[in-house]
């Protein structure tokens, strides 16, 4: 082989490689994107009051559309639900209980205080779902599921009176595996 078509070999597989890295490069940045917009469409759920109003850092939670704190001086308790002699499912039962305008669902409580997201950016927010120590020891895909499974997310959609998040559940979840999908990129504050 000449030592010019060796040259050529060598530009040609140097301009291969460039272009590798170059489409690999727009295949992340594609990725992030995609991933950073199915998260903001989850923040636009995740701050809402069905939310927020147990995903609270304060010693009781809310309620309300307002946020407004909760009626009875009710407290979080040394578990989450309440304290002795005034658990969470004193009041709210397993179902709504339209009657008394009291939500319900099955073992209704508050997230723990690690899992409370007052005041947090979308950036933080972001980083706090995929925190094992801020999201009760999940994995991405066990973020996931607790989106798609567990009883008091479900009832954010069928809240009685109240209003519902602005997007239906099964948008919140797919955008949600779009994000864990395409990275789980988080926005910077």
């Amino acid at each position: 082989m000449g030592a010019n078509l060796k040259i050529a070999f060598l530009v040609i597989a140097a301009l291969v490689a460039l272009c590798a890295i170059g489409l690999a490069t727009a295949a992340d940045d594609a990725g992030k994107k995609s991933s950073l917009a199915a998260f903001h469409e989850m923040v636009k759920v995740l701050n809402h009051p069905r939310c927020m109003n147990c995903h609270t850092t304060a010693d009781w939670p809310t309620q309300g559309d307002d946020r407004h704190r909760h009626a009875f001086n009710v407290v979080r308790g040394p578990e989450d639900k309440g304290p002795p002699g005034m658990r969470c499912t004193t009041c709210h039962q397993d179902k709504n209980q339209d009657a008394a305008n009291i939500p319900g669902a099955r073992d209704w409580h508050m997230a723990t205080r690690a899992q409370g997201w007052t005041g947090l950016a979308p950036g933080a927010l972001c980083a706090a779902l995929l925190d094992p120590k801020k999201n009760g020891g999940l994995t991405g895909d066990g973020v996931i599921a607790h989106i798609k499974n567990d009883r008091l997310v479900l009832w954010a959609w069928s809240p009685g009176k109240r209003a519902t998040p602005p997007l239906s559940h099964k948008q919140f979840v797919t955008a949600s595996q779009a994000w864990l999908k395409n990275g789980a990129h988080c926005p910077t504050p």
